[in-house]
């Protein structure tokens, strides 16, 4: 018999601390008691004391989000990486498996890994970080995903702005202003992408620095819940901070060591603007379509307002003007 989900209104109401712990301790562990809530709000992930041991780190999957062979892709990915050495957090197998079930619920463990938010402060850091990331995306290139997204259009830009659209979000005076300036978006990200015909690979896909632990030896990748088939400038631009000048000079340093293990075509860069714009569409449907689970209002009580929509609308419409002046095209 199949267990019947959560609400998705309440998707995690069943996921109490004992629930967490039971799950550990049918893994095979032997739990302490002590269950850590880590940040998380797609998923639920929680670092869990063992007896004796150090302590691991279990994930469990929002219901119906992915599809079993979606996450064991991601497992499989995951796995491959680290067996090139490539220091990306995977999921432990168990009895032969890594994804395991507790009740309505899909989980993972994982090892414990520390680090620091990654600075990227300085050359030295940024060549580095280029170095694995160009070693992650050779093992991503060596062959493609058959159950995991593709970064398109259509599903970070349209399904959210239909989803916003149709659950009356927006205050009436920015309905048309959201519907033009999206509209205008989708267009110019199509024509980027139609222009320059990017490679598409397995991609880490949400590779920002909330992603990255930093050691002093290096990154360690984890969260890999979004990776998706895309081009390799996607999991570059989310790494870079400052003004327009400050980031065209930390690109080069990202591709310095990125090179030395995996070409790139610098026309993908173009695609930075577009990609940063159809996040920001993205982001906004998946706060709405999230927002029946009880942690998203407690955690981003400013979403949904007119203030916030109207600051989403000149943000939106920024986006665009920087798509069309190209900062990264030459």
């Amino acid at each position: 018999m199949t267990a019947k989900l959560p609400a998705d209104d309440v998707p995690y109401a069943a996921l109490s601390p004992d629930a967490v712990l039971a799950a550990v301790d049918a893994a095979g562990f032997r739990t302490d008691g002590r269950v850590l809530a880590l940040g998380s709000y797609e998923n639920r992930v929680y670092q869990v004391g063992l007896e004796d041991e150090t302590p691991v780190v279990a994930k469990f999957y929002r219901p119906g989000r992915w599809t079993r062979a979606a996450i064991l892709e991601e497992h499989a990915f995951a796995l491959e990486l680290a067996a090139a050495e490539i220091p990306v957090v995977a999921p432990l197998v168990i009895g032969g498996e890594t994804l395991l079930e507790a009740g309505a619920y899909s989980y993972a463990v994982y090892p414990r890994r520390g680090g620091r938010w990654p600075e990227l402060g300085t050359r030295a850091d940024r060549e580095l970080m280029g170095r694995f990331l160009g070693r992650l995306h050779r093992v991503g290139a060596v062959r493609g995903f058959e159950h995991r997204p593709r970064l398109s259009v259509e599903r970070l830009v349209m399904e959210p702005a239909r989803f916003i659209h149709g659950g009356d979000w927006l205050p009436d005076y920015a309905v048309d202003r959201y519907a033009t300036v999206v509209e205008a978006i989708a267009e110019a990200v199509a024509d980027a992408f139609a222009a320059i015909v990017p490679r598409m690979l397995r991609l880490h896909g949400d590779c920002h620095r909330n992603n990255v632990l930093w050691t002093d030896s290096g990154p360690h990748f984890v969260d890999l819940d979004d990776c998706v088939t895309g081009p390799a400038v996607q999991d570059l631009w989310m790494l870079l901070a400052g003004s327009a000048e400050e980031m065209r000079a930390q690109v080069g340093e990202f591709l310095e060591g990125y090179e030395q293990f995996m070409a790139f075509d610098r026309a993908e860069l173009r695609l930075i603007e577009p990609l940063r714009a159809m996040r920001l569409v993205h982001y906004t449907g998946w706060l709405a379509r999230r927002w029946h689970d009880p942690a998203f209002p407690q955690a981003f009580p400013w979403f949904g307002t007119p203030v916030y929509f109207e600051g989403h609308v000149r943000d939106l419409e920024r986006a665009l003007e920087a798509i069309e002046a190209a900062p990264f095209a030459g």
